[in-house]
């Protein structure tokens, strides 16, 4: 029966079918997000180099930066591998459990994502609001109790997702129309009631989406305000800068996932199934890819450390 357990309705193995009715253009997607992932490595590996050994980053703003590279070089390590095996040779068979344990770490890691993004925009808001308090409020080791927190409410919200999904009988085939192991597309195999996932899945978007972009709207609001009591135009135009990086990483991470969120659960016959199912698989990429890019660019302290690094490279060498 489909490699399933016929007592328990079970299947032994999911085939992950890739892109539905996107299957000619397959090569050429595949080629595009290996490309974007071997950005997204080189970028955010660089850039927690980057940090650890340059003394001048060993600052709340850049440990947090660190934080968030880390969790997006995991979070498409979880799934983008797998997917360019699906492309490429066809290996389009997943375990169960090795379907559950995926599903687990993408959700975790995204919403691990969103939490670092609101400690940043917590970070700015002290930064500016509380500059000569700065590092009297964000030492290293509330910095590693709210990142640990943080952590913890990942794991603790999307744990669940688990046992809901291994509870549920399966009898309406293993073949899911996606790269990977999505909360949704594997409970829609399923025979059983799976409303209980649904609203869970609602609950657990507002507990972390809903609740991190109110954190993130609250700082915003006090920094604005803050910056609009400053006197100097030029020192509100240098509150505004340091803030611009995180606003663009908001905006490419929120945007798409919270499109492909609400468009899996209420857009299924307005949004075609295969734009869904590539958003899907772009929106867990695309920060990866582009925060590397949009905080070297923006950053003036990580520009000079680039240069710094390279600097002492050919120092060494030349004295070799």
């Amino acid at each position: 029966m489909y490699g399933a357990n016929s007592s328990s309705l079970t299947p032994r193995f999911f085939i992950l079918n890739g892109i539905p009715g996107l299957e000619v253009a397959h090569i050429w997607i595949s080629l595009s997000f290996c490309f974007m992932y071997i950005i997204a490595m080189v970028g955010n590996s660089g850039l927690m180099y980057l940090i650890i050994h340059e003394e001048a980053l060993h600052r709340p703003m850049y440990y947090f930066l660190a934080l968030l590279s880390f969790t997006d070089l995991t979070g498409s390590t979880t799934f983008v591998p797998n997917m360019l095996c699906i492309f490429w040779f066809s290996l389009k068979e997943i375990d169960f459990n090795a379907c559950l344990v995926q599903m687990f770490f993408i959700h975790m890691l995204t919403a691990m994502e969103s939490g670092v993004l609101m400690l940043m925009a917590l970070d700015r808001y002290v930064a500016i609001c509380y500059p000569l308090r700065y590092s009297t409020i964000l030492t290293n080791a509330v910095i590693t109790k709210v990142g640990l927190a943080t952590f913890m409410r990942s794991v603790l919200i999307i744990m669940p997702f688990t046992f809901l999904i291994k509870r549920l009988p399966y009898c309406k085939g293993n073949l899911i129309h996606h790269t990977y192991c999505d909360h949704m597309s594997v409970a829609k195999l399923s025979c059983g009631n799976v409303k209980i996932n649904a609203i869970y899945g609602l609950i657990a978007a507002v507990l972390v989406g809903g609740f991190d972009i109110f954190c993130i709207s609250m700082s915003y609001t006090m920094i604005i305000r803050a910056v609009m009591n400053l006197s100097s135009v030029d020192a509100r135009h240098k509150a505004f800068s340091t803030c611009t990086s995180h606003i663009c990483a908001i905006v490419i991470t929120y945007v798409p996932a919270f499109f492909s969120f609400f468009t899996h659960r209420f857009g299924e016959h307005t949004i075609p199934h295969h734009i869904h199912i590539f958003i899907a698989n772009l929106y867990p990429l695309l920060p990866p890819t582009l925060n590397p890019i949009i905080y070297g660019v923006k950053t003036k302290q990580i520009r000079e450390g680039v240069i710094n690094c390279f600097l002492k490279r050919k120092i060494i060498l030349n004295t070799r």
